[in-house]
């Protein structure tokens, strides 16, 4: 039975049952309580049948412990044998091998095993051992897609030639960058570039020339004005004698590759009229200094004005489409110059990059992508050299702009083997790796360079070992696993938007091919809850590992065992364990397996102690540590774990825990619990007490714990089991009209097990049939409805906590505990409890079935049968069947005398009836006589 931790409170309890000398005593200087008055006094000799039985179950010293033989183990660990990676777990690697032999879909594995067996470094070793020999994969880059930059490219090439590509594309960008800034500060570009001009400048004079020499046949000049420079035709008599004809200003803007500069304005100094005329405005403009007398005005002068000013407009028109043709003839230079650029650039940048082009003749995706760089270098070669431009600026933290950013996702060393990854904090970003953003003045940007691995990114091609815990406990990280396990692509999603469902711009990479084998670790029952709610769990993780808790104790596992603390000796630099110690070490890993055939394999609980024995051989001064040294620091452990039990046992002995070592009483059983708590168990006696009620009831059996929902569901089946037990045993032989109570005395914690089935059924035949319990004796087991009795858990620890009452409250000699027969094997005892065994002062007792345990507890013989096949009075079941029988003849009895009491009550009624009768007769006989006597 499992008890969870309480406080326990001051509780007043009157015990109702009479306590005598119990029959099973064999000492007569025991203490004699006082007896009930229907109980003869106990025999002095115990029943003959009472002593083959206590002979039979009755358990040796030798029984108790299971040691190891120090002369069989090494010398001490440096001597050890060197460590089998699977010792103990066959069946876990060979379901292991089989899902790495398979390469279909979904063979992935789940390793079952509960915490701190060291599954994750079996599991690495073997995998390290594995992919050691496996071939090693292909690296990945992400690189910019000059066609589409949203979607960067993925790349594949051999083990270790990213990090050479990445290398190659730096130094190109290095020697490109310095190669063009040379050629374009040479003096043969800059007599090219002066060509271009000079061509432009000559074919621009003569187009001026031309149409100035048009504009002297209407008596107009071209000229520039000073504001705008803008050119326009004006009268010859307009420009300033200073000014230099209109070609020179045509030749000074074709050398510049510019508009040209228009003149100051002209000024009018004659007295005649002169029209003004440009593109933006056709109105007449006269001089104020020439004023004209209407008077003088004459029709001739009008018409020459007119003809002027048709001819001005013709001129501008002219000077229009000139400025169009120049605007042509300028792009046809600037075209010239690009071609000029980009002729240079390819010859400036061929030689940089045929080499890289012959490193990686063998990758034509990679040379696809060179040619890419070279063209998109050539093409904006002039934004290169001028370094005014963002996207051709070295990054952040980089030494090439993002453009020609080679982002390695991963890459491995050549012939090192298949990658073995763990990761340990297994989000979705971690795993399928994330584009990081920056922001810049308000402004969020990425860019190829920005694209980070993931786990799965550094396995590909190889394992990852993750803990499934962990794995769930970040939303969407199961999702993309088996989105990714279940495409073989990786691919990378921004999780933002997935939350957050916003369309932020950010890449989208092409995916990257996955192959990997993923094992995930956990205990059992998560595999289940994963295999009851995720339907598609067993499509992906095909295969189960299952690792042992404990193998079994053999010399040669012995051995493999002080392998495996060698190793961690090894690996933790601690002293080495003499062979006293390796026993002593042995001999604890099976208390903790609970079986004197097993050893346990949780290595956590392995490398604490053997760090801890390590202190304690430093603290004594010593460089090799013994059996003293683990013992000390197995003690030290248990003391760190025991402040909750040292709050119980202060109890008890202050006398706030009622528990009774010695007499008898009837209806009440020392049961034997233990206490989990935390990191904290122990074992722990606890009064468990059946109270009669006679004549009431059908033999119902009330449950106080599982009323009060203070009893589990196992507990609960114990005593459906027991009651269904007791009512086959006796109602064939006598109706059940009784009902009874149990309960657990001072317990105010929840109660589960069924390891109480056999104590509640001592103590409710106990009471039933009057008999005392022998209270030197504490019980524990289970008990299935034939009787019989079955193993329980803790066994170790609840025999520990009886003899440490017992010790409490004085040892007598006479104290023991009964435990089931099949658990004797399961017994690793401390030293102290098998000394007192030995010496005689405490006993323990191996039982099959009840009613042994009831001789024990008791004293009596249990259903000996007499030639009628009745069970014999002096029997347990025949006082039991005679209480039965005594209460109905009671209830008969009272029926009787309720009967007699009703039928004297009935005829006095009926008298009293008759008596009324006749009174009121004879009282209307006398009112008719003295009628009579008044009338004659």
């Amino acid at each position: 039975m499992t008890e969870q931790p309480n406080t326990l409170m001051n509780q007043d309890q009157k015990d109702a049952s009479h306590m005598i000398t119990p029959a099973s005593t064999l000492n007569n200087k025991q203490t004699h309580n006082k007896q009930t008055d229907s109980e003869p006094a106990a025999p002095i000799t115990p029943h003959p049948i009472f002593t083959e039985v206590n002979q039979r179950c009755l358990i040796a010293a030798e029984q108790l412990k299971r040691y190891s033989q120090p002369s069989l183990l090494p010398t001490d660990t440096r001597t050890a044998p060197d460590l089998d990676i699977g010792f103990g777990q066959q069946r876990a690697l060979k379901a292991l091998y089989t899902a790495l032999d398979i390469h279909a879909s979904g063979y992935h594995v789940f390793a079952a095993g509960e915490n701190g067996l060291g599954k994750r470094t079996v599991i690495s070793r073997l995998l390290s051992r594995i992919a050691a020999d496996a071939p090693t994969p292909d690296d990945w880059v992400y690189v910019h897609n000059f066609t589409d930059p949203r979607t960067p490219l993925a790349l594949h090439l051999p083990a270790g030639q990213a990090a050479l590509l990445q290398q190659q594309v730096n130094n190109l960008w290095q020697q490109a960058k310095k190669r063009l800034s040379q050629r374009f500060r040479s003096d043969q570009y800059q007599s090219k570039i002066e060509a271009i001009k000079n061509d432009t400048h000559q074919k621009e004079s003569h187009a001026y020339e031309a149409l100035n020499a048009e504009g002297k046949q209407y008596d107009l000049a071209l000229t520039f004005r000073s504001f705008d420079n803008k050119a326009v035709f004006v009268h010859p008599s307009q420009l300033p004698a200073e000014e230099n004809p209109p070609l020179a200003h045509s030749t000074k803007m074709a050398s510049s590759n510019k508009s040209p500069t228009a003149t100051d304005k002209t000024k009018n100094t004659k007295h005649h009229a002169d029209i003004h005329t440009d593109d933006d405005d056709n109105d007449n403009n006269v001089d104020s200094n020439n004023k004209y007398d209407d008077s003088e005005y004459s029709g001739r002068e009008y018409e020459a004005e007119l003809s002027n000013f048709a001819q001005k407009n013709h001129m501008q028109k002219r000077l229009s489409q000139l400025t169009i043709a120049l605007e042509q003839l300028e792009d046809e230079a600037n075209d010239a110059i690009e071609a000029l650029h980009r002729n240079i650039a390819r010859r400036a940048l061929q030689p940089l990059f045929a080499p890289v082009y012959e490193l990686f003749t063998t990758h034509p995706l990679v040379i696809e992508y060179l040619k890419a760089v070279f063209g998109d270098m050539v093409t904006h070669v002039e934004r290169i050299v001028n370094g005014d431009d963002e996207e051709f600026v070295t990054a952040l933290l980089a030494t090439t702009p993002s453009r020609y950013a080679v982002n390695v996702i991963s890459s491995h060393e050549p012939d090192s083997g298949a990658p073995v990854i763990f990761e340990d904090l297994p989000t979705h970003l971690n795993l399928l790796g994330h584009v990081e953003q920056i922001t810049q003045l308000g402004t969020v940007t990425t860019d190829v360079s920005m694209i980070r691995a993931g786990a799965l990114h550094r396995a590909n091609g190889g394992y990852l070992l993750l803990e499934a815990s962990h794995l769930l406990e970040h939303p969407y990280a199961w999702q993309g696993l088996k989105r990714a396990l279940q495409s073989r692509k990786i691919k990378l999603s921004s999780l933002e938007q997935m939350l957050t469902l916003t369309g932020s711009l950010s890449l989208s990479p092409a995916p990257i091919d996955l192959d990997i084998k993923v094992i995930l670790l956990g205990e059992a029952d998560l595999y289940y809850q994963l295999l009851e709610l995720e339907p598609e769990f067993d499509a992906v993780f095909k295969v189960r590992a299952d690792f042992h808790d404990d193998v079994v104790r053999t010399h040669e596992h012995e051995l493999a065992l002080v392998g495996k603390m060698a190793d961690i000796i090894d690996y933790a630099k601690l002293y080495p364990f003499d062979r006293s110690a390796q026993a002593a070490l042995l001999e604890y890993l099976s208390l903790q397996a609970e079986d004197q055939d097993r050893l346990s394999l949780h290595s956590d609980l392995l490398i604490k102690l053997l760090h801890e024995s390590n202190r304690q051989a430093r603290l004594s001064g010593q460089n090799i540590v013994s059996a003293n040294h683990v013992t000390q620091a197995i003690e030290d452990m248990d003391e760190r774990s025991g402040y909750l039990r040292d709050l119980y046992w202060d109890e008890l002995k202050n006398g706030q825990q009622l528990i009774q070592t010695q007499g008898s009483a009837v209806g009440q059983v020392n049961a034997l619990t233990v206490v989990s708590y935390a990191d904290s168990e122990f074992g722990m006696p606890a009064r468990l007490t059946a109270v009669i009620q006679p004549n009431i009831g059908t033999g119902e059996i009330l449950d106080i714990e599982r009323d009060v929902d203070l009893g589990g569901s196992l507990h609960a089946k114990g005593m459906l089991i027991m009651t269904s037990y007791l009512r086959a045993l006796f109602s064939q032989h006598h109706a059940l009209n009784f009902s009874a109570s149990l309960a657990f005395e001072q317990s105010y914690a929840h109660i589960d097990g069924d390891s109480a089935t056999v104590s509640e059924g001592c103590a409710l035949l106990s009471a039933l049939a009057n008999v005392p319990i022998n209270q030197s004796f504490a019980i524990t087991g289970s008990m299935n409805q034939l009787g019989e009795v079955q193993a329980v858990g803790g066994i170790n620890a609840k025999i520990a906590g009886f003899f440490d009452a017992c010790r409490e409250q004085e040892l007598t000699g006479q104290q023991g505990v009964v435990i089931p027969m099949a658990n004797v094997k399961q017994l690793m005892l401390r030293d102290d409890i098998i000394a007192a065994v030995k010496a005689g002062s405490f006993h323990i007792y191996g039982v099959h079935t009840l009613n042994e345990a009831l001789t024990l507890m008791t004293g009596l013989p249990i259903d000996t049968m007499n030639k009628k096949g009745r069970y014999r009075k002096e029997t347990l079941f025949g006082k039991v069947l005679s209480r039965l029988m005594l209460w109905d003849e009671n209830q008969d009895n009272n029926d009787d005398i309720d009967d007699k009491k009703s039928k004297k009550k009935a005829n006095k009624k009926r008298k009293a009836k008759r008596q009324k009768k006749e009174d009121k007769r004879k009282a209307v006989k006398k009112d008719k006589d003295v009628t009579t006597d008044e009338h004659p």
